[in-house]
Parts: structure tokens; C-alpha cells; sequence
């Protein structure tokens, strides 16, 4: 039998254990380009220099996923931090967990993101696949490149899954 997880709205405050929130609101401001621009200055913390990784800049495009949503795996990213911020004023859904060696469960948590805002996870955050609330979505994402095994996935018992509703 899988146990719900509770779906929250995102905010800066309560996703700070897995990373960055990206949004205007609140930010940093400068006007640049002769006036003609305003620039939302540093908002988030890129990490992607462990053994010698480069930035890399890709568009993500993610289709829907059924509802109820099962989360059985999670993945990290132990030598970089990844950011995505929506293409399209579309909610979606970010799904995180603590954890060193192996996602800790019960520190798992379910985030509705708005349109408007992006996350950067740090480097070896727990987190589910894009989860989108729309047919399909793009996303600018800004991750490591280089080498070096990135990509750690684990598998959830289907005792331990998770279940998401809308």
C-alpha cells in the first residue's frame, strides 16, 4: 500500500533544505542596457566545478504524467547542482527527499510550482523526473557537464511508494 504525500506550494523558505527557488519576486534588481532592461541578479547558486565539470545550458521538453502520480525512484546529481525554470506559465510539481548514501522516505516532500518559478537543486539532492501538469513543457535547465558518473538512480520498494494526487 503506498502513502500519500502531501502536495505544497513552493516557497524559498521551505524547499531551502534542496536548493534555490528561481523568481523575480524578491530578487536582487539592477537596470542595465541604457534603462532598457532589468536585470534579476543571481539567482541561484550553480555548482558544477567538482572534477573539472562546465555548465551546460539544454532545453527539457516533459509530457504529463498520469494522476495519481506513484513515485517509485528517485535520482541525484552528486557532482552538480541542476536548475530548471518553466518556458510557459504552467504549474508543476517537484518531488525531493534528504538523504546521503540512499533517499531517507520519510524526508520526502511534494512541491507545486508555479509558472513563474524555477528550482536549483544542490549537488546530490533526491529528486523525482520533471513531473508537469501540462500536455507538455519546456524548460531551460542549467546543469554539469564533463566527466564523471553524474546520475545515481534508486529504485522505492512498492512497499515505500509514494502516491501524489492533484
Amino acid at each position: 500500500m503506498s502513502r500519500a504525500l502531501a502536495v505544497e506550494a513552493l516557497s524559498a523558505e521551505a524547499f531551502q533544505p534542496f536548493g534555490d527557488v528561481i523568481m523575480v519576486q524578491g530578487a536582487e534588481t539592477h537596470l542595465i542596457n541604457q534603462g532598457t532592461t532589468t536585470r534579476f541578479h543571481d539567482l541561484a547558486n550553480i555548482d558544477v566545478g567538482a572534477q573539472g565539470g562546465v555548465p551546460l545550458i539544454s532545453i527539457f521538453r516533459a509530457v504529463a504524467r498520469a494522476f495519481p502520480l506513484r513515485i517509485e525512484m528517485l535520482e541525484r546529481h552528486p557532482l552538480g547542482s541542476q536548475a530548471f525554470f518553466p518556458l510557459s506559465d504552467f504549474d508543476w510539481m517537484v518531488v525531493v527527499a534528504e538523504g546521503a548514501g540512499q533517499p531517507e522516505l520519510e524526508t520526502m516532500r511534494c512541491f507545486r510550482a508555479c509558472g513563474d518559478q524555477g528550482i536549483n537543486y544542490r549537488p546530490g539532492i533526491w529528486h523525482h523526473p520533471l513531473v508537469v501538469l501540462a500536455p507538455s513543457q519546456d524548460f531551460i535547465v542549467v546543469d554539469r557537464g564533463g566527466k564523471g558518473d553524474n546520475l545515481e538512480e534508486r529504485q522505492i520498494l512498492p512497499a515505500d511508494a509514494r502516491m501524489v494526487s492533484l
